[in-house]
């Protein structure tokens, strides 16, 4: 018996060894496996979370070169709302204004980069510097981020015979002159616009300026011009209430506010994109870590239910862009801004 069972224990061995010799390449596959985790682990011990490559140790000052309740205070202080979600710090805005702008813009140009003053810079800093009204432009700037933008929308009053950007056209490319277009300055951004068209059509405008929007639109529909080259979310309401209509958009794509139903004059065959946009700097000479942090920061603030909320409220559009997309919008617009001033005989000299 007892021979009996130590063969049977003999043979259950046999039978094992040749199960485990027949399992060598899974048995390596898993080995391999395992050398390599081993290996990983003996070479990358554990690890605590990575700190963030820059931490804020005070809250941050965010200029506002206009005074309150405007579009860009708007804009400013619905995105820093949730900074300290973010950054873990307060971002503190202040309105300071004077010069069209250019004192709160010296503000900060005149900061110290390690000291943490940003500023909400508008696109003015396109094309003041060269017409000699501000001593500095987009390059005396670390550009971080834009937040917005509001593109120019040739718009007409409601029983304006005008029906299509091109009757306009057509119209002024018959009668030079005739046609007269209202903006808000000479040498300003929708009067810009306005001669971006006629630069781009090869017709010649009559240019009238008002103190304000609501000045040229009231103009519009007493039939004092033509049409005007506002802001679609200047001219919306009135829009909205059936007194004024808009031919086109003068941006890339159509714009939500007007339902996607109004063409782009890019559409219509004449490439004229003018907006007006702002976004977020500081002084030159900012780290380049402190600049990402930020950008990373303010991308998060922008997607932020608040700030979307707050901003269509106003009717002001949403754009963020990078530090790398925010540079380059900033040198297509100056570079486009300084031949139509050299065209208008604008630039100083």
């Amino acid at each position: 018996m007892k021979k009996l069972l130590v063969l049977i224990l003999a043979f259950a061995m046999v039978v094992t060894l040749a199960a485990c010799a027949g399992t060598t390449e899974p048995s390596d596959t898993v080995s391999a496996e395992s050398t390599d985790t081993a290996s990983e682990t003996e070479d990358e011990p554990d690890q605590e979370p990575e700190e963030p490559a820059v931490v804020f140790d005070k809250d941050i000052r965010m200029i506002v070169p206009w005074d309150p309740g405007g579009g860009t205070d708007t804009a400013g202080r619905a995105l820093v709302e949730n900074a300290e979600k973010y950054l873990g710090v307060k971002i503190n805005v202040e309105n300071i204004s004077g010069g069209i702008g250019a004192v709160g813009l010296a503000e900060v140009v005149n900061s110290n980069p390690d000291e943490f003053v940003l500023g909400v810079l508008h696109v003015d800093l396109a094309f003041m510097k060269a017409q000699g009204a501000y001593p500095f432009d987009f390059n005396d700037f670390t550009q971080i981020c834009n937040i917005n933008s509001d593109p120019s929308a040739l718009t007409v009053s409601a029983d304006s015979e005008f029906q299509t950007i091109e009757d306009l056209i057509e119209y002024a490319r018959a009668n030079p002159g005739d046609v007269k277009i209202g903006h808000s300055g000479t040498g300003l951004l929708w009067h810009l616009a306005a001669a971006m068209l006629a630069n781009e059509t090869g017709v010649e405008f009559t240019y009238v300026p008002y103190d304000g929007s609501s000045t040229g639109q009231a103009a519009l529909m007493g039939g004092e011009v033509d049409a005007v080259t506002y802001s679609g979310a200047e001219v919306s309401p009135l829009v909205a209430s059936g007194d004024l209509r808009v031919l086109a958009t003068f941006t890339d794509e159509r714009m939500d506010l007007f339902n996607g139903e109004v063409p782009t004059a890019i559409e219509e065959g004449y490439d004229v994109s003018v907006m007006t946009f702002r976004g977020i700097g500081g002084p030159v000479g900012m780290d380049p870590a402190v600049v990402a942090a930020l950008e990373e920061g303010f991308s998060q603030m922008a997607q932020e239910p608040s700030y979307i909320e707050a901003m269509n409220n106003r009717g002001l559009g949403l754009m963020y862009l990078d530090t790398a997309g925010y540079e380059a919008l900033c040198e297509k617009t100056g570079t486009d801004m300084e031949n139509t001033l050299d065209m208008l005989g604008l630039l100083a000299e």
